[in-house]
């Protein structure tokens, strides 16, 4: 299990079967720096097109579709002290009376102090000039390269994940893709140092980041959209159009987990979703919208795990 520091001199504004930049072994660790979504670096100097650019992809030995490559996100570390959002929200989010009403779209800067483990905007009204929030890192696009030798825009988002925006991907998260293509791919980028859920103004706090990653490759692995656990929750995560679709899929992922690892049926698997279930909207700003479906960590769902039993 080795430690690999990597410096990319190279994005990709796709996540596909591209060349890899880096081949790495089950279990190793990453540590690797991403631009911000408009593709500038620490320094603030645009180093790739806007659009999410990507690091990687990495290859990890022994990856073949019907794997899954688990993703668990180490540390965020943001390599520079401002970042930037956009307002107002989105007219998806709001009743299309109101469009109309809507301001004029404008970029906003903030500050992010990582001593003080907050984010603050700067250069607003005095009625706002103190609102500050929690910083809390997290990665709004990763993922593997899809099926079919696809190359597909970093815009947006699959089963082998891509511009997801959820929230709860920082930190702590281990996230399973379906592994598509041999060696998995990995692509990792746009970094925010705070979201709310649905990135409805169409950006979280975007900047730059150190990260720090581990890889493991997972054989013969069940599921079909990217799945998750942290340390209090199991969820998984699809993607789609309208709204119900993704919630649709998502709702059969879980499902399917629950079977898989807890031995039961569908109808003993949907007492505990009726019951237990809860539902994050993710991303409702790109082209396919997200939604994560979630279990608490309890004496029921604690026989479920990526790693297998």
């Amino acid at each position: 299990m080795a430690v690999h520091r990597f410096v990319p001199t190279s994005y990709s504004n796709v996540i596909g079967t591209l060349p890899p930049v880096l081949s790495v072994a089950s279990g190793d660790t990453i540590i690797t720096t991403t631009l911000d979504a408009a593709g500038a670096d620490h320094e603030g100097v645009t180093r790739a097109p806007r659009g999410n650019p990507m690091t990687g992809p990495f290859f990890v030995e022994g990856a073949e579709p019907g794997d899954a490559l688990i993703v668990t996100i180490d540390r965020m570390t943001p390599t520079r002290a401002t970042g930037w959002t956009y307002s107002p929200v989105s007219p998806q989010v709001v009743d299309p009376r109101t469009v109309a009403d809507l301001p004029k779209s404008e970029r906003f800067e903030w500050a992010i102090d990582a001593a003080a483990g907050t984010v603050k905007l700067i250069g607003v009204s005095e009625r706002i000039s103190g609102w500050s929030f929690p910083l809390t890192p997290m990665i709004g696009c990763f993922g593997v390269a899809p099926e079919r030798g696809q190359a597909i825009s970093t815009a947006t988002s699959g089963s082998y994940g891509g511009n997801m925006d959820y929230r709860r991907f920082g930190p702590g998260a281990s996230i399973a893709f379906p592994v598509a293509a041999p060696g998995g791919l990995f692509f990792l980028g746009d970094g925010h140092a705070c979201q709310g859920d649905g990135e409805i103004v169409g950006t979280g706090i975007e900047t730059s980041f150190e990260i720090e990653f581990t890889l493991h490759l997972r054989k013969n692995a069940p599921g079909r959209w990217p799945r998750c656990e942290t340390a209090t929750d199991i969820i998984t995560l699809a993607s789609g159009r309208p709204l119900d679709q993704p919630l649709q899929f998502a709702t059969t992922e879980m499902l399917r987990w629950i079977v898989e690892d807890l031995g039961v049926d569908a109808a003993e698997a949907s007492h505990l979703l009726g019951q237990a279930v809860r539902y994050d909207v993710a991303n409702v700003f790109n082209p396919a919208y997200c939604v994560a479906c979630r279990l608490e960590k309890n004496a029921i769902t604690q026989g479920m795990s990526l790693f297998g039993s």
